[in-house]
């Protein structure tokens, strides 16, 4: 027999390099982000005692990131079964294998997973996409970036393979051979409107998923452990014990969320978007038939803020006047797709 092993065909992974690193999780499970909530401006009085304006006790919101993914592997080879395979099984290329064909998969598809599920923008459009439509579609997302004030570098479009087909035959798609040195990136197909376009196969692309406009800066995928270890004839075993451990996360920043960008299918027999939950400034919140609703009264973003309360009934009387009361619906087995945020001030 020849001394070869079959390799599964793989990639590398689609989303290292193209989110925050800023954060550290060293040291701790769970990171605790403050970001400071702004006054508006006033009109200046040039008489009277205050005339800056009634002064303001400066805010903030605490988002909480707590790691979840805790993964390992273990597995044995026997020293007279590698014998009898003139050695094919080899622990260092079985190692390298476990990680190209189990590991960076895995951690990919959860990565793009949350980035879907935890986007500032979510939306559904039920009318599919197309060569004639495709170049309009992606421009209405760079639209939701840019009023939001989104900067124009590091924005990254991240698409199916099935997109990919429509989007490069676009006059507007700069394909790799026009790009040269700047196309080495990985995973890195072509630009359009300035942005790297990165091709992720379907089975780390969330289902029903267009495709994702992300900046750099508004997540941030932190791998705590990365720990591989081979052991040579440990008791119990003639050959070797190899054994991994991957602790990693991918979390969506509450105050930059509005970097990220997300189309889902949602024509017939495809994915969908859940319904905003409906409020009244009487402090009642009426939750869709079936979901989750998660709600703050500080005005803080319920999809990221650690002060967010959970009903799964609707309720009334929430609050005081002059409180800013958001909600968003969700389904925890994430079978659909979280709803965007509504909004109303208590009178």
């Amino acid at each position: 027999f020849a001394p070869k092993v079959a390799e599964v065909f793989v990639r590398e992974s689609f989303a290292d390099g193209r989110l925050n690193d800023q954060y550290s999780f060293s040291g701790a499970k769970t990171v605790k982000i403050s970001t400071i909530v702004t006054v508006p401006l006033n009109d200046y009085n040039r008489q009277g005692l205050n005339r800056y304006g009634s002064p303001e006790e400066v805010q903030d919101t605490v988002q909480e990131l707590t790691m979840s993914q805790d993964k390992s592997f273990t597995m044995t080879i026997d020293k007279g079964n590698n014998l009898d395979q003139n050695g094919t099984k080899g622990a260092a290329k079985v190692l390298a294998l476990e990680i190209k064909e189990r590991v960076v998969p895995e951690k990919d598809k959860y990565t793009f997973s949350r980035l879907a599920s935890m986007a500032g923008s979510i939306v559904g459009n039920a009318t599919p996409l197309s060569k004639s439509n495709i170049c309009e579609r992606i421009s209405e997302g760079t639209h939701v970036l840019d009023d939001a004030e989104v900067p124009e570098s590091g924005r990254t479009l991240f698409v199916s393979p099935a997109v990919y087909k429509l989007l490069r035959l676009s006059d507007e798609f700069i394909k790799n051979e026009a790009l040269g040195r700047k196309a080495l990136a990985k995973g890195q197909v072509g630009e359009y409107d300035n942005m790297p376009v990165v091709k992720v196969i379907s089975s780390r692309f969330p289902k029903n998923v267009n495709f994702m406009i992300v900046h750099k800066s508004a997540a941030t995928a932190p791998s705590k452990i990365a720990d591989t270890k081979i052991h040579t004839d440990p008791p119990g075993l003639s050959g070797n014990l190899l054994e991994g451990r991957f602790y990693y996360d991918c979390f969506v920043i509450g105050a930059k969320a509005n970097g990220i960008y997300v189309e889902v299918d949602t024509s017939s027999g495809n994915g969908s978007v859940l319904t905003a939950p409906s409020l009244t400034a009487a402090g009642a919140v009426t939750v869709p038939s079936g979901s989750t609703v998660k709600y703050t009264l500080d005005g803080s973003d319920p999809r990221y803020s650690a002060s967010s309360i959970q009903i799964t009934a609707s309720t009334s009387g929430l609050g005081q006047a002059g409180d800013v009361l958001k909600a968003y619906a969700f389904l925890p087995d994430g079978s659909a797709f979280p709803s965007p945020v509504a909004q109303v001030t208590r009178s």
